[in-house]
């Protein structure tokens, strides 16, 4: 029987582990598309999974990882054909089905989407699971009437962040003055290199406002932190303004009032990018294809292998990865 190389996650007496092994491809759970993986990702609940953090994982072994990029290898759904470039993200990938972190990777065709013009196998995880989730936040600013012309900055909250990162590129590209946040000096160079106007200290944003408003700041947010840092970006935003709800790296809590809403007219919108419609996600893709500048994607990308995915998982956790780490499943 043939085999292929993966990061198997293995629980025994409660603790999980971690080891590249050599796995059977008749282990490869069912569906309908077989695909030769090309590249991977580490983002933050990969962390979690390879840590046994979350009860994320059912049924162990697992191979972790939720997105990937690759090849079509074997097809029987009428969408895809042997050698046709797809990219999965989402719908519980890496968690309850198995995932990425491996050479080879079997799932329902249509959780899949395909190249799109413009961008590779490699790039395509260069933006993963982090970018195409701020391509949808993007997105929902925009349909809640965000445009370059708006008065005032667009906020992006955990900056040098995966979704932070590509959402400040795009956004800059679009011409959007953006407002990046972050709690690491080291960070500011890299910010104001990917667009950003203007840097916010975390800890600006960590302090809750005195009452339920305070002095308009942002026509717009994208916010992956969560808890006080989210209620003060509501109690800041400009009239009508769009907060963008993507993560909750600070905390899932928030302890807001209705003032916001009902004074300001203000949205806060959540982003499921795990669920999101095929529809959707096609519109996504082209517009990452077209509105990323990829030199910017270039300069916020590093390359690992699966046998530094333990390691990376520890320090994603901790905060202590910027931009984009790409796996290379065959290197």
């Amino acid at each position: 029987m043939p085999t292929f190389k993966g990061l198997l996650l293995e629980e025994t007496d409660g603790k999980v582990s971690s080891s590249i092994q050599d796995i059977d491809e008749a282990r490869l759970p069912e569906g309908d598309v077989t695909v030769a993986v090309k590249y991977s990702t580490i983002n933050y609940k990969d962390g979690m999974v390879i840590n046994g953090l979350g009860r994320l994982v059912r049924d162990y072994p697992h191979v972790s990882g939720i997105d990937f990029s690759g090849v079509v290898e074997a097809s029987d759904n009428p969408n895809y054909k042997p050698g046709d470039e797809v990219i999965l993200t989402g719908w519980r990938v890496g968690e309850v089905h198995w995932g990425g972190h491996a050479q080879k990777a079997r799932v329902k065709g249509d959780w899949l989407v395909p190249m799109p013009k413009g961008l590779d196998l490699k790039r395509a995880m260069a933006v993963g699971t982090a970018g195409f989730t701020a391509m949808l936040a993007i997105m929902t600013l925009e349909d809640h009437g965000l445009t370059p012309e708006n008065d005032g900055e667009v906020l992006v909250t955990g900056g040098s962040g995966g979704v932070g990162s590509v959402a400040t590129s795009i956004l800059a590209n679009l011409g959007y003055r953006v407002a990046a946040s972050t709690g690491s000096p080291e960070s500011h160079a890299y910010l104001k290199d990917l667009g950003a106007t203007t840097i916010v200290d975390r800890a600006e944003l960590e302090e809750a406002p005195k009452g339920p408003l305070a002095r308009e700041r942002w026509s717009g947010a994208i916010d992956n932190v969560g808890g006080v840092t989210l209620h003060t970006v509501l109690a800041t935003l400009k009239y009508w303004g769009t907060c963008a709800s993507v993560g909750n790296a600070g905390s899932f809590k928030l302890e807001t009032t209705v003032l916001p809403f009902l004074l300001r007219g203000i949205n806060l919108c959540g982003i499921d990018s795990a669920t999101c419609p095929k529809d959707r996600r096609i519109i996504a893709w082209n517009r990452i294809a077209r509105d990323l500048p990829l030199d910017k994607l270039d300069a916020l990308t590093e390359t690992a292998g699966l046998s530094d995915l333990p390691d990376l998982a520890g320090k994603i956790l901790k905060g202590q990865l910027r931009g984009r780490t790409v796996i290379d499943v065959n290197s």
